[in-house]
């Protein structure tokens, strides 16, 4: 059952990480505040699976989600993050259009989040402008950012992508082979014959689950040629 109190703490804390949401009538965000589901899940927790139903609309406080397409040869490929302020794309697409999950999302990080009610989050994208424009501001970025994934994985070769993937990621970057294939929707083997062979031309240091840049330049040359 929803909470019928207001927490200030949490309606604080929606305020600052969803600046479209604090610009709502008042009503609005007592609603998602009080009808809201907050949890707080350690990472590694699987938050959706596909083929199943969607049970509400995040909004992400603190942590990162991935969202994951998963193959039935158990390949994975990440498709985005959810990061604190943001929303799920996914999840208000099946809540639209009645539909289930067509991919997994699982806690990357310690996550805490609001989870807005099916019926509310209906309820809302009919009589609040500022919820609205939340929501589908939110699929025009999403979209941008599935169209860039899909032209790289059609006219990028894997390395240009892997060595664009290391250039966007903190220095030195804390991966496991693995997780870097899953994002680039490749497998393990090959992302590290890569990774051996940027080492070997002097461009990155490889250690375990740490990938250190050594030569930035030849890197930026690959990933843009």
């Amino acid at each position: 059952m929803p909470d019928s109190t207001v927490s200030p703490e949490l309606t604080a804390a929606v305020r600052e990480r969803f600046p479209a949401l604090a610009a709502a009538a008042p009503a609005t965000l007592e609603r998602i505040v009080t009808h809201g589901i907050h949890r707080k899940v350690p990472a590694g927790t699987v938050m959706f699976d596909a083929h199943t139903p969607c049970g509400g609309f995040p909004l992400v406080l603190s942590g990162s989600i991935k969202v994951l397409q998963q193959y039935p040869n158990g390949r994975e490929m990440q498709l985005y993050r959810v990061k604190p302020g943001e929303s799920c794309l996914l999840s208000g697409s099946c809540l639209l259009g009645h539909s289930d999950y067509t991919a997994s999302g699982v806690a990357e990080t310690q996550v805490e989040l609001l989870i807005v009610p099916p019926a509310d989050f209906h309820a809302l994208i009919e009589t609040d402008v500022a919820f609205r424009n939340h929501v589908f501001s939110l699929f025009g970025e999403r979209l941008s950012t599935l169209l860039s994934l899909v032209e790289a994985i059609a006219y990028q070769k894997l390395d240009q992508r892997l060595a664009a993937l290391l250039l966007a990621r903190q220095d030195p970057v804390h991966a496991t082979h693995q997780a870097l294939a899953d994002e680039l929707g490749s497998v393990r083997e090959i992302v590290s014959r890569l990774l051996r062979s940027f080492e070997d031309k002097g461009w990155v240091d490889l250690a375990r689950e740490r990938i250190r840049i050594v030569d930035r330049g030849a890197l930026e040359a690959l990933a843009s040629a």
